[in-house]
């Protein structure tokens, strides 16, 4: 299951990440809209996707710990 959290953790945060250069790249070339949407809604979007990506990833590092019965760090 960490895996799998893994896996969308990263690809949702990578493609926020990306969105976000694009953005800003579109923005500073002078433009204020780009395939019909407002560059700050697709700038939120964007961000709502690296946070999306970073709860995914925190999910798997908090689920490291209990898997197949083992102890966390903080209970050794």
């Amino acid at each position: 299951m960490e895996a799998l959290l893994l896996l969308v953790g990263r690809a949702i945060g990578g493609s926020g990440l990306l969105l976000c250069i694009v953005v800003v790249a579109t923005r500073l070339a002078g433009k204020h809209y780009l395939a019909g949407f407002e560059l700050l809604t697709l700038l939120q979007g964007g961000i709502a996707a690296l946070v999306a990506g970073c709860f995914l990833l925190l999910l798997a590092l908090d689920g490291r710990g209990r898997a197949g019965g083992k102890a966390s760090s903080r209970d050794r």
